[in-house]
C-alpha cells in the first residue's frame, strides 16, 4: 500500500543554530525567552526541531 503520510523532517540543535548563524546556546535561550518554536523530545537525549515549526516562525517574523 502506497503511504500518503507525509515525511516529517527534524533538524539537531547544531544544525538549527547553524540554519540562523547562531551559537547552540543562543537557539536554547531563544526558546527559553522568546516566542521561537520548543523541540520535541524524540527519546533520551534526542530532541530536535521540526522544519516545518521552524518554516512557520520565520514567515512570522
Amino acid at each position: 500500500m502506497l503511504d500518503l503520510k507525509p515525511h516529517i523532517q527534524f533538524l539537531r540543535v547544531g544544525e538549527v543554530a547553524e540554519r540562523y548563524g547562531v551559537s547552540r546556546t543562543t537557539i536554547w535561550r531563544w526558546v527559553k525567552d522568546t516566542d521561537f518554536p520548543e523541540p520535541v523530545k524524540l527519546a533520551n537525549h534526542s530532541t530536535r526541531w521540526k522544519v516545518s515549526a521552524l518554516q512557520a516562525w520565520e514567515a512570522s517574523q
